[in-house]
């Protein structure tokens, strides 16, 4: 069998699907010596990125979302002749010559409609809107399989597209091959951290008001753009640069120290598909504090001190029940957290999405 993936998002500056394109292809890179797969790669990763005989790399200067993605994806992807295409996030070329399995990963544009989640101005905005559904419906209605990261994502999904439920598959997201598990740390500081984008449905506005109230410090770890340039001025506006500090974009092995050396880790977000650095954060060996979501109760279970992500008070408690633990009872939480997190593998999550492909191969 002969598949191609799409891993034009391969690479840690494309956050949550870079470390999807990175860990799906590491894994099956290990597993399956058998089938052949070409793989689209930018210019970046194309001789950075070493792998097996069994993998071909093919160079694409490709930008998502852009028209050449429409005309120029489909006839690379009718040359290379594959007997299935997986596309790694659910914008498939609206003209595809072969069966192909797409991997949602959120919901999140479905339920983001404010302009304050975008930098366009209102008109290229809506048209961006309506290009987005189009797109997103058309790699729903005409894939083989979709392929979701949790059950809160299926259910979503299958709200807004009923008829098509039955070929939505959840297959669970693992721990990053780089973070080994740690003993529970006895924190450097009290410092809290939060490591992700600064995007509106990140919630990092109700964080920074609730550290300030909490009077404990915070270090956040972002992707420098506009978004947290327009972070930095919401710490300044609200007087709160004694307590907090905006790092752009660490590499991981820094993100790594910093989860280590934190009293926890605080994920405020009020949507999420899945939740790596709530993974990350307990296999570092710190308290996980997240907000009370769907997604996050599902994919941590008891493993999380919970808040309401709407109320800055009850962040702020959650923060001082963390600081509180003795030292004995934060050492049981980060164990016993730790254990159960051992379910969620990049091993697992290739051996399942291989099990797909074989599945849509022979339809």
């Amino acid at each position: 069998m002969k598949i191609l993936l799409d891993a034009r998002f391969y690479g840690l500056e494309n956050g949550g699907l870079g470390r999807y394109s990175i860990n799906l292809i590491k894994s099956l890179a290990l597993l399956d010596k058998t089938n052949n797969y070409s793989l689209l790669l930018t210019n970046k990763y194309f001789d950075k990125l070493v792998l097996p005989d069994n993998f071909k790399k093919i160079r694409v200067d490709i930008k998502p979302y852009g028209l050449s993605e429409q005309i120029l994806l489909p006839l690379i992807i009718w040359k290379e002749n594959p007997d299935i295409v997986h596309y790694m996030h659910f914008n498939a070329p609206l003209i595809n010559f072969k069966p192909f399995i797409v991997t949602i990963h959120d919901m999140i544009m479905h339920k983001s409609k404010g302009l304050e989640s975008t930098t366009l101005n209102p008109i290229f905005y809506r048209f961006k809107q309506i290009a987005y559904k189009y797109v997103f419906s058309h790699a729903v209605k005409n894939s083989k399989t979709i392929i979701v990261p949790s059950m809160t994502i299926n259910n979503e999904l299958s709200e807004y597209f009923k008829f098509y439920k039955d070929k939505i598959k959840v297959v669970y997201l693992g721990l990053d091959y780089e973070i080994q598990l740690v003993k529970s740390n006895v924190p450097k500081n009290r410092n809290f951290i939060y490591v992700g984008n600064a995007y509106p449905h990140k919630n990092l506005d109700l964080l920074i008001s609730a550290v300030k109230k909490a009077k404990v410090k915070l270090d956040i770890s972002t992707s420098k753009n506009y978004f947290s340039n327009k972070l930095k001025v919401l710490v300044n506006d609200e007087n709160a640069e004694e307590y907090v500090r905006v790092h752009d974009f660490l590499d991981d092995q820094k993100v790594i120290q910093l989860y280590r050396d934190s009293a926890a880790f605080i994920y405020p977000s009020l949507i999420e598909g899945f939740g790596f650095q709530g993974l990350e954060a307990i296999a570092s060996g710190t308290i996980l504090i997240a907000s009370d979501i769907p997604v996050f109760r599902e994919v941590y279970k008891d493993y999380a001190i919970y808040f309401d992500p709407k109320n800055v008070d009850s962040l702020v408690s959650a923060i001082n029940k963390s600081v509180n633990l003795s030292g004995s009872e934060r050492k049981t939480i980060i164990e016993n957290a730790q254990n159960y997190i051992k379910k969620y593998s990049w091993e697992n999550t290739a051996g399942k999405t291989l099990s797909l492909y074989q599945e849509v191969a022979v339809k």
